[in-house]
């Protein structure tokens, strides 16, 4: 029986869909191996170059002649440029042990780790944002963004008692789930600000949120209704973590952390546990986000309690860089270098403008 050229037999439909899914899966494996291919193409080049430069005491010169060369050779190749032949050298030092280059850093784009060689000097930093990079999917534009947010610090840095009330491996899981401090500096609002135009901005920038929160946070809502008795609560922030499979309930503080601030997330995480978990959810985690804690208050207000609870801080403004912080102007002191300036006529300060005259 002849078919017509339009027409769809039986089964054609999922022969179809099958064989698309199969030529995006060959195309994925192809690129992957192509970069692959050329990272490592990269590696031994920069390997070479140091090699000889530092046994036969060649030059920088070399690297712009050798640029040259390869590119006369390869007219039609990009990547032989003497700029990124330095990064080729420069990503032969920082990695040279071949196994890591060849199950890790392989894996990633060259853009990514031009990135990571450009902004991490630390070998231990550099390897962590590489395996996260790779592990989570990062965009070379992620990876940037979280290696200026200082991940490597914050990961594990918050007040728990996990250790104490979850099992090892969830509590270790969730220990480094939770960070300190998380910065909130994307909301753009004022360092006074009250914790309802807080909450109000985390949730219509939760895109933002949810990456600085990190991988695995699913929004379940704000200011959820709990019905407990006769009265009705209301949680501040509530997501699901979908890796450590339970609930976690945010509550925030504008001001510095309270003990009794324990007592209230105590309260909602029982209910939370009664009304919302699900029996095959592990326990239920409760972090208070506020403005400032101190570190031991946190640690004595947490010693006891038997549900896995956290503390940690939030920053509305980042924070200067350590090597920058007293190297820069306060406000007082601009100002007194502004009321300092000579006036013009008339005793009115001069507006002229600086420039050529």
């Amino acid at each position: 029986m002849s078919i017509h050229p339009l027409q769809r037999p039986e089964g054609y439909d999922d022969l179809l869909r099958d064989l698309k899914e199969r030529v995006r899966t060959a195309r994925v494996r192809a690129a992957l191996a192509v970069n692959r291919e050329l990272v490592l193409l990269y590696w031994s080049i920069g390997r070479e170059i140091l090699e000889r430069q530092e046994r036969l005491g060649w030059g920088t010169q070399v690297i712009e002649r050798l640029a040259l060369d390869l590119r006369t050779e390869f007219p039609d190749l990009r990547g032989f440029s003497a700029r990124n032949l330095k990064y080729m050298r420069r990503f032969a030092r920082a990695w040279p042990d071949a196994a890591i280059v060849q199950q890790l850093v392989a894996q990633l784009p060259w853009g990514h780790n031009v990135r990571l060689l450009e902004q991490l000097r630390d070998p231990d930093q550099r390897l962590w944002y590489a395996r996260e990079a790779l592990e989570h999917g990062w965009s070379r534009n992620v990876l940037v963004l979280q290696i200026e947010r200082r991940l490597f610090e914050a990961r594990g840095s918050a007040t728990t008692n996990f250790a104490t009330t979850l099992p090892a491996p969830q509590s270790d899981l969730a220990r480094e789930t939770l960070k300190d401090p998380y910065l909130l500096d994307f909301l753009g609002i004022a360092d006074d600000a009250e914790e309802r135009a807080i909450e109000r901005e985390l949730v219509r920038q939760i895109r933002d949120f949810l990456l600085e929160l990190g991988q695995g946070f699913a929004f379940v809502g704000s200011q959820v209704p709990l019905q407990v008795g006769r009265e009705e609560f209301r949680i501040d922030l509530l997501f699901y973590h979908l890796k450590l499979r339970c609930f976690v309930v945010i509550e925030l503080k504008a001001g510095s952390f309270r003990p009794e601030h324990m007592g209230k997330l105590h309260f909602y995480l029982s209910a939370v546990d009664e009304l919302l978990r699900h029996p095959d959810d592990q326990p239920s985690i409760g972090l208070i986000l506020c403005k400032d804690r101190d570190a031991t208050v946190a640690e004595y207000a947490l010693r006891g309690t038997t549900q896995p609870m956290a503390v940690s801080q939030f920053e509305l403004r980042r924070a200067l860089p350590l090597e920058l912080q007293g190297k820069l102007p306060s406000v007082e002191q601009l100002e007194a270098e502004l009321g300092a300036r000579p006036r013009g006529v008339g005793g009115h300060r001069s507006t002229a403008r600086s420039g050529p005259a």
